[in-house]
């Protein structure tokens, strides 16, 4: 174990090289496995200071006309943490950027060429519970050790040369980006996909020169501040990564986003061609999906199309192992269902107009097929946030016409208490304008809903949190995730009532109102508008993602 933190001797330098040497005493002694999550937890804090991404955003829409500067800033960090550009060749990377469905295209991918034997990389973003998810080997999340290891290499590296640069240090996407490199060039893997923060042109994952082949899921409105405010703009964006004589593949887009498309392949040089429906591919085996949602059918044929010209491209052929990669793909937090008794729970990230829809889509097909089984009543929740310049109004109309008894907001925090998990803090906005934001979904919702005005009345969770608020019986402002839980569950939930966690008191005004729950055969709770929500919630119903 103490492996763990000698790598780093020639650090020194650094002025975190005496936790690290502490840390390093302490993992060897015959109280190590404990003090693993420790260590683990005191990287991820020492990342969080990097969440800079308000300011770094601002950058980047003063920049937007000089693309150069941004690439340039990156090679910059990525020199100092000792990386060449060129060095990510070797990664024989899958660059895959959109809207709507990059994730999951990303996820379909790496699944397929894993099955062949590969051992893959895959960087992706949000993570949903813990920081270490956004890298992956063959899969699965790096490990806490590794991660550690990694991180301090990284890190020290950049501080020790910020008084050189004017004291800068990458923010926290940038820093996760080079990171990742780091990681699958140290761990050797055959091929890495990359999933595009924002846009595809300024993001800085596009300092990746050769990629093996470029895709482009489903195109809509999001990022309009950065990415522009047509779709036709968006489009050029997005069409950046594609790179001279690099194939590249897209989904079928509406004509004004296609031409732009064509163009900018046209104009950088490589091909682009436009996936068929999953429905003309010929395979022995019946195409099933393992992510379920409609729209995952476009994101399987466009992995499906990167996936082959990777293999064709190494010169590979044999037995096609896609339909089995595709049926036990998993991707969570994408229309993903989790049943804990009489509750289930429909979790799905959509953030935008579009991804509602696709969402809405789902719940209605799949919720009336667990009703039809559940002999009694069946009380339909909402649990809904989102962040950022959503259109939060858009979002929540859509969300009407699936009639929820009950819909209940909160901010993006999972528990309000001192523990909070450091992988799920968040220091670029404050709690004022997230249960702001809360409350002014609430106000809609019920607009929405055509509710008459009430006098707003100020509830107290107990412990003197006045960060609960209603203005009509069937809308409810929790100060967190898990309070908002616990509520929607009426402990009928078995994961929720574990004693481990910590139960919030409500008014006994507040529970009156749940009687509907309580007397319900099953409770159907859909979580949405925001990947960080379903996050949160995971990390509560989901133990598993946890450990």
């Amino acid at each position: 174990m103490l492996r763990l933190f000698r790598v780093l001797a020639r650090l020194r330098g650094c002025r975190h090289w005496t936790k690290i040497t502490e840390l390093s005493a302490r993992l060897s002694s015959t109280k190590a496995a404990p003090r693993i999550m420790n260590v683990f937890q005191d990287a991820v804090c020492t990342l969080n200071t990097l969440q800079t991404n308000a300011s770094a955003l601002e950058q980047v829409k003063r920049e937007r006309g000089h693309p150069q500067l941004q690439l340039q800033a990156m090679r910059g960090f990525l020199q100092r943490a000792g990386l060449k550009v060129d060095e990510l060749d070797r990664l024989n990377i899958i660059h895959v950027t959109g809207t709507k469905g990059k994730g999951s295209t990303c996820a379909f991918t790496e699944q397929i060429l894993r099955n062949y034997g590969f051992r893959t990389g895959f960087y992706s973003s949000p993570h949903l519970v813990q920081v270490r998810e956004r890298i992956r080997i063959n899969g699965q999340p790096i490990g806490k050790e590794l991660f550690t290891k990694y991180f301090w290499q990284v890190y020290c590296r950049l501080e020790e040369t910020k008084d050189a640069h004017g004291g800068s240090m990458p923010a926290y996407f940038r820093f996760l980006t080079i990171l990742a490199f780091h990681i699958f060039l140290q761990e050797k893997v055959d091929l890495a996909v990359f999933e595009v923060g924002i846009g595809g042109a300024y993001d800085c994952t596009n300092i990746i020169r050769r990629p093996w082949v470029c895709g482009i899921s489903s195109l809509g409105i999001d990022h309009t501040s950065i990415l522009g405010d047509t779709i036709e703009k968006i489009a050029w964006q997005k069409g950046g990564i594609f790179k001279p004589g690099v194939p590249a593949f897209t989904v079928k887009q509406s004509d004004g986003p296609k031409m732009v498309l064509q163009e900018r392949a046209e104009e950088i040089g490589c091909s682009l061609s436009v996936c068929p429906d999953l429905e003309e591919y010929q395979s022995e085996d019946s195409l099933r999906l393992g992510l379920a949602g409609h729209h995952q059918r476009s994101n399987a044929s466009l992995a499906l199309q990167l996936s082959h010209t990777w293999l064709q491209r190494h010169f590979l052929t044999g037995a096609c192992h896609s339909a089995f990669s595709l049926a036990e793909t998993e991707w969570p937090g994408r229309n993903q269902t989790l049943k804990h008794g009489p509750v289930t729970y429909f979790l799905d990230g959509a953030h935008t107009t579009r991804s509602m829809q696709a969402c809405v889509h789902w719940f209605n097909e799949i919720a009336p097929q667990h009703e039809r089984n559940a002999g009694g009543p069946v009380v339909r929740v909402l649990l809904f946030n989102a962040t950022g310049e959503r259109d939060c109004g858009a979002m929540l109309k859509l969300l009407v016409p699936c009639l929820f008894d009950f819909a209940v907001f909160c901010p993006n925090i999972t528990e309000a208490i001192a523990t909070c998990n450091a992988d799920q803090q968040n220091f670029n906005v404050s709690v004022e304008n997230m249960l702001t934001r809360c409350l002014d979904n609430q106000q809609s919702w019920r607009v929405l809903n055509g509710q008459e005005e009430k006098p707003e009345a100020e509830l107290l969770i107990g412990g003197g949190l006045p960060l609960v608020a209603e203005r009509h019986r069937d809308t409810l402002v929790f100060p967190c995730i898990l309070s908002a839980l616990q509520w929607i569950s009426q402990g009928r939930d078995s994961v929720l009532s574990d004693p481990n966690k910590c139960v919030i008191p409500v008014k006994p005004s507040i529970n009156a109102k749940a009687a509907l729950l309580r007397e319900a055969v099953n409770i159907h709770v859909l979580i949405t508008g925001s990947l960080h929500l379903v996050g949160g919630a995971l990390k509560h119903l989901d133990p598993a993602l946890n450990s």
